[in-house]
């Protein structure tokens, strides 16, 4: 059976890289939305069909995913903070943001939006873990370094507070070092929280980073995800190592993470956040 035309809509990070050879490789049918500012220009060849779009032209963009026959969307990649000038919307993204009002307030609360918006034009929505599942993480130790008592004691702190965050919609992410909570993700993205949180350490045995699918979140919109540079800051911080929600998280270069992780001394595991709290629910 032949596979269904696949539209992605590509931010920053490797993952679209990924998703776009997969497609050459397999003659999977695609077009791509990259966005301005977030998706690399290196990986749009002759060989990649593609339109470039700013955020504001999330119309214009659906707009040609339909003259694409586009039939399922993966939304994949990380988005950078908008300027104001990236954010002036066509006439169809005004409508949208209109009829969405205060769902705008969160980021879980657009996506889910425009997810709506995607298949209200006929288009399903799909995950990329349905796409590329080897890029889930698995339950357990990765690499060669495990948590200690006092780490573990760290990550059950971190899930606590990561899914705090999580029902508020604010953030996936958290560090928590001797228990003490030393950072929360907010709009500025893991990789500044790991830079943010090394200014804080303390003397000691090093912080743990914790990172969880918050809990209303669709699968199948801005999973959780780590992947070298994620591991390069947090040695750069200080940290003993990573904590990711198993089976709701993503790993990007598995085997390149891990060999690193090793090397710098760090633990990567993957995490059930129910096995950490003392009521056992989420």
């Amino acid at each position: 059976m032949t596979e269904r035309k696949l539209g992605i809509i590509a931010g920053g990070g490797t993952i679209p890289q990924l998703l776009i050879n997969r497609c050459l490789e397999t003659g999977r049918d695609f077009f791509v939305l990259a966005i301005e500012g977030n998706a690399c220009s290196d990986y749009f060849t002759e060989k990649v069909p593609h339109q470039w779009i700013r955020i504001g032209q999330a119309g214009t963009g659906f707009k040609r995913f339909a003259e694409e026959k586009v039939q399922d969307v993966v939304m994949i990649g990380t988005i950078k903070r908008p300027s104001f000038k990236e954010l002036v919307p066509d006439l169809r993204t005004a409508a949208f943001f209109a009829k969405i009002g205060a769902k705008a307030l969160g980021d879980d609360g657009i996506l889910r939006a425009l997810v709506n918006e995607l298949e209200s034009e006929g288009m399903n929505v799909r995950g990329i873990h349905e796409v590329m599942p080897e890029l889930l993480i698995k339950e357990g130790v990765l690499g060669k370094h495990k948590p200690d008592k006092k780490a573990i004691t760290d990550i059950r702190r971190g899930v606590e507070v990561a899914l705090a965050l999580g029902r508020l919609d604010v953030g996936q992410a958290v560090v928590v070092q001797q228990g003490l909570v030393l950072g929360v993700e907010g709009i500025e993205g893991t990789d500044r929280l790991l830079l943010r949180c090394g200014e804080y350490k303390r003397k000691g045995e090093g912080g743990v980073l914790v990172k969880l699918r918050k809990p209303q979140q669709d699968m199948r919109i801005d999973l959780p995800t780590v992947g070298l540079r994620t591991v390069q800051n947090a040695a750069a911080s200080g940290l003993r190592g990573i904590a990711v929600h198993a089976g709701n998280g993503l790993i990007v270069d598995q085997a390149e993470v891990i060999e690193l992780a090793n090397k710098e001394g760090l633990f990567i595991i993957g995490i059930n956040p129910a096995d950490y709290l003392e009521n056992g629910q989420e």
